[in-house]
């Protein structure tokens, strides 16, 4: 019998397996937010367990283990191996009123009738607006910062993300943290056949975006070369540096390495092909080269958008994976896609439309999505199967589950 993992990696490896494989909550592109997660729970009459939001700025649930094993899903994300205590959690409540767990390092203060969050020092961070499913970043600690006289470790903790984090983000890289950290990971790898994504990050262009803001850092990259490729090399330099010892920590238990940087929008790149190879393919192979030195694993990048011009310089500087191919962004038809990159790249997604059909479509258009999106995607490996982007508050479950089962009916 085929385990999820061995699976995974045929599919990785350029080898059709017995069925695409599934990867649902694998990262944090692919899993759903924690209201339509208590719907879909409902529907399939699942009344064991409480809702735990581990991805706070997201509202993203942890996928409990019926429904991992009612849809079959292939992969796990690392941070399932931590916060396993009651003492880890503590009681929040959902937009829609739903009783959920947050971590319990995250501390969230009203603010009207919405919520903020704040650093220990006072700083508003950001915030939950009132009929708003997400937090979302208000401070961006460098946009008015002059000179190159950065503390990025300082910079970075007073951003939303990189301050309440998601388990085991928290963590931090003494030695006492990456003890944790390995046992956290060790213990995982030997309760589960499924595939296991360590979330690293090592982002480039969305760090310079929520340290200086987005405009203050095009401005910067487009005006002040100089000065950004300094910022970027001491961020490359950090990267480095937790990278070695995130992979001392938990490299022999994981089989995927996640990278991450939005590089696209709906109608395309972010930037140019020629800034990208200026200012970002040579810092990403270095990181990408170093990791594979380190373990033996596969490096994926989260990438959202039309990001059809940069896929040959993301090939070249060493990536395997591309998710979560975002199929309805200018450029990025799955036939193009499959035809141009299938054979030196895995896509990891484009498996449903979560823009349009997920969310609006009948349950057979949905299934009639998934059976055309696998049948261009699967043929010779290459595929793991994820819908574009995580499964939205506002998805019905009936679509849910046949977006999931059309995977495994063929």
């Amino acid at each position: 019998m085929v385990t999820s993992r061995e699976r995974v990696f045929a599919a990785l490896n350029h080898r059709e397996p017995d069925r695409p494989p599934i990867d649902l909550g694998g990262h944090r592109s692919s899993g759903i937010m924690a209201v339509a997660y208590k719907r879909l729970k409902d529907y399939l009459g699942i009344t064991s367990g409480d809702i735990y939001v581990y991805d706070m700025m997201q509202q993203l649930a942890i996928i409990e283990p019926p429904v991992l094993e009612r849809f079959g899903v292939d992969t796990i994300e690392m941070g399932r191996g931590f916060a396993l205590d009651p003492a880890d959690w503590r009681d929040w409540e959902l937009p829609d009123g739903t009783p959920c767990k947050i971590p319990a390092h995250i501390r969230p203060l009203r603010d009207g009738d919405g919520w903020r969050i704040e650093h220990e020092d006072g700083t508003v961070l950001g915030g939950q607006r009132p009929g708003c499913w997400y937090f979302e970043q208000t401070h961006y600690p460098l946009a008015d910062a002059r000179g190159e006289d950065w503390d990025l470790d300082d910079a970075l903790d007073h951003t939303m993300g990189a301050h309440i984090g998601t388990p085991p983000a928290r963590l931090t890289y003494s030695e006492e943290h990456l003890e944790r950290l390995s046992e956290g990971a060790r213990a995982l790898r030997a309760r589960t056949d499924r595939a296991i994504i360590g979330l690293f990050g090592g982002n480039l262009l969305e760090a310079g975006q929520g340290l200086f803001r987005n405009d203050n850092f095009f401005l910067l990259l487009a005006g002040e070369p100089r000065r950004a490729h300094r910022f970027l090399d001491l961020l490359v330099e950090r990267h480095l540096e937790n990278l070695e010892r995130y992979c001392a920590a938990v490299g022999p238990y994981i089989d995927i390495i996640l990278f991450g940087d939005d590089l696209g929008m709906q109608t395309g790149p972010q930037i140019s092909p020629r800034m990208y190879a200026e200012f970002f393919q040579p810092r990403q192979k270095m990181l990408w080269n170093y990791a594979k030195r380190l373990v033996p694993v596969k490096v994926m990048l989260h990438c959202c958008g039309g990001v059809y011009p940069l896929i040959p310089g993301l090939i070249e500087a060493g990536l395997d994976i591309l998710q979560p191919v975002q199929t309805t962004a200018q450029d990025m038809e799955p036939e193009r896609l499959k035809r141009e990159f299938g054979h030196d790249l895995c896509l990891w997604g484009g498996g449903c439309d979560t823009r349009e059909v997920l969310p609006r479509g009948t349950p057979e258009q949905v299934r009639a999505d998934v059976r055309r999106n696998v049948g261009i995607l699967a043929p010779g490996g290459g595929f793991v199967f994820q819908q574009v982007h995580n499964i939205q508050a506002d998805v019905p479950p009936e679509n849910i589950v046949a977006m999931l089962d059309a995977v495994r009916e063929g």
